[in-house]
């Protein structure tokens, strides 16, 4: 299940191949992996879900987060959140954490306010207390 962020971005724990058309249906036109492959037995690669976002005709991009967070993680969220001009975004990983990770510090770069990026990702059931020193 993938849950609002802000206008423009949601986020959700691992998606199967063909969970995207569902996507693609409700407005999403950039799915964004920031999980590597294999981190878990069965886990769907990002070939699969790029290979299902292609036939439903939205984008696509890699970005795995791992072993902690770096500026390139955070700059490559922003970037992939500002070059989506038209429809919505939706982050995914295992848990949906990392990507909320990404976004809050990606969201704090252009400048919305601290307390509004702490309140909208609790809303959607996400701490952003391992990265609270860095907004």
């Amino acid at each position: 299940m993938a849950r609002q962020l802000d206008d423009k971005v949601m986020v959700a724990g691992q998606i199967a191949p063909s969970a995207v058309p569902e996507f693609a249906a409700q407005g999403v036109s950039l799915l964004v992996n920031n999980r590597a492959d294999h981190e878990e037995p069965g886990q769907p690669t990002s070939a699969e879900i790029e290979a299902a976002a292609q036939a439903a005709g939205i984008g696509y991009r890699h970005n795995p987060i791992i072993r902690g967070m770096g500026p390139s993680d955070v700059e490559a969220m922003r970037e992939a959140i500002c070059s989506s001009d038209q429809g919505k975004v939706l982050l995914f990983c295992r848990s949906g954490t990392r990507s909320v990770l990404a976004w809050a510090l990606a969201r704090a770069a252009d400048g919305m306010p601290r307390g509004e990026i702490e309140r909208r990702a609790e809303e959607a059931g996400y701490s952003l207390a391992p990265v609270a020193h860095l907004l």
